[in-house]
Parts: C-alpha cells; structure tokens; sequence
C-alpha cells in the first residue's frame, strides 16, 4: 500500500499480491514451535491453491467461512484464501461450546466451516457430529442438515480424514481443478465494498452479534496501523493474540502483510514462548493485552531472554496501565510501543499513540484519531458535542465504521446514527490536541450516592501500590448507596495484603467515596478468548461475596 495514499480502494487479495511482488523473499508466516517458514512468495503459492481447492469445490462469492480453530499454522493462509475468492471468513471464538457455536452457524446463515481436533478441555469434532450428526451419513458435497440448513460443507484443518468433512490435503489437491482464468476472472468481480470479514463481538455485554467488515475498512485500518509504528520490510511481529478477534487478523497480520513485514505466530499465549520467539526470530514489534504483558514481565525466567531486537508494538485490548505499559517501555526495549483503542465495529481502530509522542501520551491516553476517522466525544443525553477536557461519550465516523450486524437491522440502527457516528458506549475525555483518554464505560460507571465513580481512575491509583499486580474496580450492589466500590485485587508472588491494606494506601490520596470498601484476592479474572476482561462477571461476583452490602 502506497504511503502517500490516506485511504486505498483496495482488496485483500490485491493488498497480498502488492507485497508478493515488492518482497517475494521475506519471512512473511514463522511459528518458532515448529518447522513452518514461508517466504511472501511460498505464502502467496500457498493461498492461491487454497482459494483454487475451495473454487473447485463450488465456493460461491459471498458464501461464509467459518473458521473454529487457535492460530494454526493455515490460519493466515485461509483469511487471504477467502478473500481472494469473495468469501466472508466468519472467525469463531476459540472458547466457544457447543450451544454458541449452534447460535453462530445459525444466526450467520454459515454455508462453510473449518476446524481443529479441539482446544484444551474442548472437543471441537464430537460438538460439530453432535450439532451435525448428518456429518456421519451423508455423502460429502451433499451435505442437508436438520439444523443448518445453509450448510453445505465442513473442513478439518489439518491432514487427517474425518468422516462427513474434507481434510486441508485434499483442497489442496483440488487446486488444479480451478484454471488460473477462471481464478482471475473472480478476482476481478470483486470490489472493496465487499464484505470480506464478520466477527462476532465478545459478548462482554449481550448477545453477540456479526459484525460485518468489508476489505475497504480493515484494509486500510490495518495499514495505518503498521504505520503508526513505523513498520517495514524489516520488522518482525510476534503475534501471540487470538487470531479470530480484530486484534489479531487486523492488528496483526494486516498491519505486517501491508507493511511487508515478517509474522511469528504462536498457535496459543504462553509467555515463555514468547520470549523465544522474541529472542530467537529478534523480533522488532509484540503485541498483547495487558495480562500477556504482565505474565512475561512477572516470569521467573524473564531475565533469560534478549529482548534488545524489540522496538515497538500494540498493547490494547483492556486498559493499559500506566506502571506496566512504562516497565515494558523500560525492561523489554519497546520504547516506541503503541496503544490503540477502538472495537470490532470500527475496523477496529480509532485512536493510536505514535511512536514519537511524549511519555506522557503514550502512558495516559490512548492516543488521537487515524487517519480518515473523525472522532468526538459527544453527552450521552442529547448526542451534543462535548467541549475539550469534558466527558462523554466516545463516537466516530469515516470509512471504518462497519457495513453493519448481519441481519440486525435495529441493532445496526442503534449503534450508527442517522448521520454515520458509530456509538462506541465507551466514556472519554478529548484534549485540545485531540488526545484521546478513556475513563470508562457508560455501564462501567459506579454511581455511589448520588456520586458518578470512574473505574478506571481508583484502578490507575491502585497499579502504584506496592505487591499489586493487577486490580479490576467494579460496583457492588448496596442498598444503602446503590452500590459501593468493589476491588479485585491480583497480588505479586509472595504478596502478603489484606484489604485493609488496600483502604490504607487509598486513605488520604483519594476521595473518600472512591476508596474501595470491599476487595477481593483473585488469582485470575473471567475473560473473553480475546482478552477482554468481563466486567459484569466481576459485578455478578462481587454481588455474591459481598452480600453484606444490601443488608
């Protein structure tokens, strides 16, 4: 992608071919776990087969793909396939069972589906027979199923034969079947407007629903992405994030491929293969949430590895805590590390620190519009624009603003305005350089007494306190108040707190109805696949440990 173009009409398929051609012999996919390396041209070869195979195989222009699966080695390989043929990969949360996945195939109206053997405790063949048991009788490429009736074909991805599915070797083995005119001559019907991408949002509030993205909108998110961290040729991604959230096949792997930069993926988190994945491949750029980041920090054999290669990267996902985004500026080298803030109906970026802003930016805000986005904070009462230095609530417009929910016309109506602003339902402040700071969301807001509470403030507070590691504030049902401040508090190895050394440390710094009257001790928080921490659990949580409070 040229860099002197703001915003590209361009596909996917275009944007992989323009890298092919400028880098052919750069690492573009590396998992250090395994022998896998594929320069941009083996890349390349790899997804025109795959696109061919399941051209042969009768894959319509816009038919959905359903990919159900961690990031395996043909992950990547099969978002470009899908785009490169007008498919629409529809990413399945790896965490998901069997009464989700039902939900999804059904609601999506979902033609396609890949999957892997499973994920830890989860059998993901026995959950597919068990929604399909059609899968075990019916001849493959005639598949008719009671419950999903737009069904017609499953993969396995890999290379053993499952009954009912077609395994990756044999799609592979059908490339020759699709003539390189006719693989042409698709390519050339599609259009940038195209839906290319539905992800189905995390369910940290509601229902999910199918957020649908077009090559148009993640293309050049993705690009100005890379961008803002001053990726090239040269760098390296390690990529140790989902791959079915924004996060990664955004973030991530467009931000590298429009970039010609290299991929080091891990099929799952697990920090010490990040940190050999960092210092065997030298990687330039790592992305995480801030519990990744904590966990590599926080590793016993943490001071083993070399991180001198490392440069930039993203954190996002969840607030990013001033104390830890500065640690990892300090000790893992990524001084130009970046934060973006958006969600998956924005493409999914809206705001990014640059990798030449103050210290203070790039640890306090989340940073000021990309490129072709407007962004402002508007009173959730009257849709008002707020002035600067005010609250509310964070909206945008611009080419990134989704094409809408797959079939839920009101809910896309509810979430876009009759004048394009996407309603984000996160609280912020906006400065007069148009630096962008998060304070919460609009259902996040404790209200005590009368008082509005900011989570994020008290938990700001809290990352300084000696023996801390992580603190999540929630509000705790009260009947006296309404609710209460709730902490829950991840200790250090070896801490020794008690709640009241928490109110202690609080006592006299903040306002007094900010100060947390109820903490908990937790060895982990309930989180989304992607790393999303659920607030409304921990809400649901503190209203069962603290009972007290309505008496």
């Amino acid at each position: 992608m040229k860099k002197d173009a703001a915003i590209r009409d361009i596909t996917l398929g275009r944007l992989l071919d323009e890298s092919i051609e400028r880098y052919p012999d750069n690492d573009a996919v590396v998992y250090v776990d395994r022998d896998f390396r594929l320069t941009y041209r083996e890349f390349g070869g790899l997804v025109d087969d795959l696109a061919r195979g399941l051209m042969a195989l009768g894959l319509e222009r816009g038919e959905k793909v359903a990919i159900w699966a961690t990031n395996v080695p043909y992950w990547v390989a099969l978002q470009f396939a899908t785009a490169k043929i007008g498919a629409v990969l529809v990413t399945v949360n790896t965490q998901y069972r069997k009464a989700e996945l039902e939900y999804l195939l059904a609601q999506s109206e979902t033609e396609n589906l890949f999957l892997i053997d499973g994920y830890r405790d989860h059998d993901y063949l026995s959950t597919v027979y068990d929604l399909a048991p059609e899968l075990r009788t019916r001849q493959r490429g005639f598949l008719r199923c009671d419950r999903f009736p737009h069904l017609k074909r499953v993969f396995f991805l890999g290379q053993e034969k499952h009954r009912g599915m077609y395994s990756l070797a044999e799609v592979l083995a059908l490339a020759a079947m699709t003539g390189e005119d006719r693989y042409r001559a698709r390519q050339a019907e599609l259009k940038p407007g195209d839906v290319v991408n539905m992800q189905y949002t995390s369910g940290t509030t509601g229902f999910p629903k199918g957020v649908q993205l077009t090559h148009r909108n993640i293309a050049n998110n993705g690009f100005w992405i890379g961008e803002n961290q001053g990726l090239g040729p040269g760098d390296r991604v390690c990529l140790p994030v989902p791959l079915f959230h924004c996060f990664g096949c955004v973030l991530g792997v467009l931000a590298a491929v429009s970039h010609g930069s290299a991929l080091v993926v891990l099929e799952t988190f697990d920090p010490v293969l990040v940190m050999t994945s960092v210092d065997h491949e030298r990687c330039t750029a790592l992305y995480g949430v801030p519990t990744m980041f904590i966990a590599v920090l926080e590793h016993r054999l943490f001071s083993r590895f070399d991180y001198s290669s490392l440069r930039t990267g993203i954190m996002a996902g969840s607030p990013c805590p001033v104390e830890v985004m500065k640690r990892v500026m300090g000790r893992m080298n990524q001084r130009e590390i970046t934060i973006c803030y958006g969600l998956t109906e924005g493409s999914p970026v809206l705001t990014q620190t640059r990798t030449d802003d103050d210290l203070r930016r790039r640890t306090e805000t989340v940073g000021r519009a990309m490129p072709g986005i407007e962004v402002r904070t508007v009173d959730p009462a009257t849709n008002q624009p707020v002035a600067p230095g005010g609250q509310g609530e964070v909206v945008c417009r611009g080419y990134n603003v989704m094409k809408g929910y797959y079939n839920l016309p009101e809910d896309t109506a509810r979430a876009v305005d009759p004048d394009g602003w996407l309603h984000t339902g996160d609280l912020g402040v906006l400065d007069q350089d148009g630096y962008l700071s998060i304070t919460g969301r609009l259902k996040d807001m404790i209200i005590r007494g009368g008082e509005n509470v900011y989570p994020r403030e008290i938990e700001e507070y809290l990352y300084a306190m000696e023996g801390v590691s992580d603190v999540q504030v929630v509000g705790v049902p009260s009947r006296r108040y309404g609710e209460e401040v709730g902490a829950f508090v991840i200790p250090k190895a070896g801490a020794d707190l008690e709640p009241e050394d928490v109110r202690d440390f609080c006592r006299g710094r903040i306002s007094w109805h900010k100060i947390p009257r109820y903490v908990a001790f937790v060895d982990s928080y309930p989180m989304t696949a992607s790393g999303k921490i659920q607030k409304y659990k921990l809400r649901e949580q503190a209203a069962r440990l603290f009972p007290e409070a309505m008496e």
